[in-house]
């Protein structure tokens, strides 16, 4: 079930000094997109500063639920049956990411996966950085006809041979970021990192069905839509540095936060504020714990002045929101 191997790593010479001292490539395949939904097996291929392989790991984990898109995948629940729990590979795989920094092709799609899966398993994964290879290729400016995997993999001439298995697509991975973080050290380019931020808050969603399956419950292969009710109130404007949110303000998030998304959206409507899924110039607040992250939410509030805070800045406010005006 669980696999290892060391090979020798060389190194190039000059280098940026203020680059990470090392990586950890992976790769999870998972039940589906949505946030209840589990890894079904991961992959990380550690690497030293310079992009060099040291090792690789690969394991499956019993979800205890369905394993939802099989034609992805290829993961038949008779094939997880025996695999292990997350909590019984969690320090495993914690030893694999200690002290480096997380690369994944959408890295923000991997680590909330697994900043979840050590939640449930009440961990905290010793991560404080990722970096996103998609992102890192947009910022060397390379000519890629789209975003998917196998184009980057193309570019650097590096053969795909089980798309959608985690420890080859960990594999292609890690030999497509050698080439990118190199051209990026000859470059001096600063390499695009984010906080990652451990879950403090969430909850599991599964939903219980009446046919077999892992723990009874259903499979999830695409995040649910929540629709919830238009908010009642107009839009009293932008929020103002030192004065309260008033109901109808038109709130947006952006980036990892403590709380899960989910609830913090949640809490923003209780309170009578608008959640808004974009930025535009009628937006009357974003809440992100990165201003800097360069997503298009905070570039669109930057273009629009459109007011930042924190989550913890948010969540003060949202303890005394003001009435909207009658009439």
């Amino acid at each position: 079930m669980l696999e290892d191997q060391t090979t020798a790593a060389s190194s190039p010479t000059a280098w940026p000094t203020a680059y990470p001292q090392g990586y950890a490539v992976v790769d999870v395949e998972t039940t589906g997109l949505a946030r209840d939904d589990r890894i079904i097996s991961a992959a990380v291929y550690r690497l030293d500063a310079r992009g060099e392989v040291e090792d690789h790991w690969y394991t499956l984990v019993n979800p205890e639920r369905d394993p939802g898109p099989v034609w992805i995948h290829g993961l038949t629940s008779d094939a997880l049956e025996g695999a292990p729990l997350f909590q019984d590979i969690a320090d495993e795989f914690s030893s694999r990411l200690d002290g480096r920094v997380l690369v994944a092709h959408n890295a923000v799609f991997d680590w909330q996966m697994i900043a979840r899966e050590y939640a449930r398993a009440g961990r905290v994964a010793p991560v404080s950085q990722r970096l996103c290879t998609i992102v890192l290729s947009k910022e060397l400016g390379l000519p890629l006809p789209n975003h998917k995997l196998e184009s980057l993999a193309a570019h650097f001439g590096v053969v795909q041979q089980r798309a959608h298995h985690a420890l080859d697509d960990a594999r292609v991975l890690a030999e497509a970021f050698r080439p990118s973080l190199r051209a990026a050290a000859a470059r001096s380019v600063r390499l695009p990192l984010h906080e990652c931020r451990p879950l403090t808050e969430w909850t599991d969603r599964a939903v219980p069905r009446q046919s077999a399956g892992y723990g009874g419950y259903r499979t999830t292969s695409w995040r649910p839509t929540r629709k919830r009710p238009a908010c009642p109130y107009p839009n009293p404007g932008r929020y103002e540095d030192g004065k309260p949110l008033k109901q109808g303000m038109r709130i947006a998030f952006s980036g990892d936060t403590s709380i899960e998304r989910d609830l913090l959206e949640d809490r923003a409507i209780e309170a009578g504020l608008h959640v808004a899924t974009s930025i535009s110039r009628l937006t009357s607040l974003l809440v992100t714990n990165d201003p800097d992250s360069g997503t298009s939410k905070v570039v669109k509030a930057r273009q629009f002045g459109t007011p930042v805070v924190d989550e913890a800045a948010f969540g003060q406010l949202l303890r005394d929101v003001e009435p909207a005006s009658e009439g």
